[in-house]
């Protein structure tokens, strides 16, 4: 039986929506998910619907995004450090984690009025059934922060990294394993980080009680080496790569200084490369604590 114009057209949109091989294809995916409302206790006004529907939306995306990655890189990019100072002796510090359980644990410390230093650990081990992930990578840097006239913060970072890595892929027949192939190498990384709190700033209303609601950019610069770079303990071709991160992060004051965050952004990599690829973007979600701040926007 001939299909109909129709059914070709929705299957060839079905396709194009599903496809794994584009970053774009997920931004489509995002847009086409559903809008519905929060059902909860007590009334929402229009606006604090709009904001939890925004807020849960971002999560739907969160959900689908790992799902779609066709392409196996061996550095997972750590979620950025944003941590906002606004004066000196200020401390943040925050937990993130992701569906993949990519722990990172981060921190940050206002030595001076308007200088700031920060640090990241991130820590990954899987065991699937065709493949196991191990990955460990911290970094550290510096940098210059600032309030600008309407309480907003700005922040400009740059740091190093290090770390190893390691991937094993299996075969399993009869219900036995089998190592087909083990990739491992060291990473070190340079990065520059550009931090913007928005100027748009809602809440809602749930339960009876009021929840702040703040986001944010930042856009993270990195060139990536992988060496020491073995293929079942043979010698390879070291890689690096140049990674453009473009992120946005909402955040959800819960009580006091006690925040939800959640990250979600793209990865782009400037070079074509075999195992340091843009292939695993950063999409993470945890608690951020500011202690010490203005209040302003963060």
């Amino acid at each position: 039986m001939r299909k109909s114009e129709s059914e070709k057209t929705s299957n060839a949109r079905g396709n194009a929506i599903f496809a794994p091989q584009s970053y774009s294809y997920t931004v489509q995916l995002a847009s086409r998910l559903p809008h519905k409302r929060i059902v909860g206790s007590g009334t929402l006004n229009n606006n604090s619907r709009l904001v939890a529907n925004r807020f849960l939306r971002r999560l739907a995306l969160l959900a689908v995004l790992p799902g779609l990655g066709a392409c196996t890189s061996l550095y997972f990019p750590p979620p950025p450090n944003v941590p906002l100072l606004t004066q000196k002796g200020e401390f943040s510090g925050g937990i993130h984690t992701n569906l993949d359980n990519n722990l990172a644990i981060q921190g940050a410390y206002a030595v001076g009025e308007h200088i700031g230093v920060l640090g990241t650990f991130t820590t990954l081990q899987t065991d699937k059934k065709r493949k196991a992930e191990e990955h460990r990578f911290a970094e550290i840097g510096g940098g210059y922060f600032t309030r600008l006239p309407d309480k907003r913060a700005l922040e400009a970072y740059v740091g190093l990294g290090a770390g190893s890595t390691k991937r094993t892929d299996f075969k399993t027949e009869n219900g036995i394993k089998t190592t087909t192939r083990t990739v491992e190498g060291n990473l070190n990384k340079y990065f520059l980080q550009v931090n913007y709190s928005s100027k748009e700033k809602k809440s809602f209303r749930l339960f009876g009680n009021e929840f702040p609601v703040s986001y944010g950019t930042a856009l993270r610069l990195s060139y990536l080496e992988l060496s020491n770079l073995r293929v079942d303990n043979i010698a390879t071709t070291p890689e690096d790569n140049v990674f453009v991160e473009p992120i946005t992060f909402t955040r959800v004051q819960v009580a006091g200084p006690v925040q939800l965050q959640l990250i979600s952004g793209g990865m782009f990599g400037l070079r074509s490369q075999k195992y340091l690829k843009a292939s695993n973007s950063v999409f993470n979600f945890g608690v951020v604590v500011n202690v010490g701040g203005q209040s302003g926007r963060k």
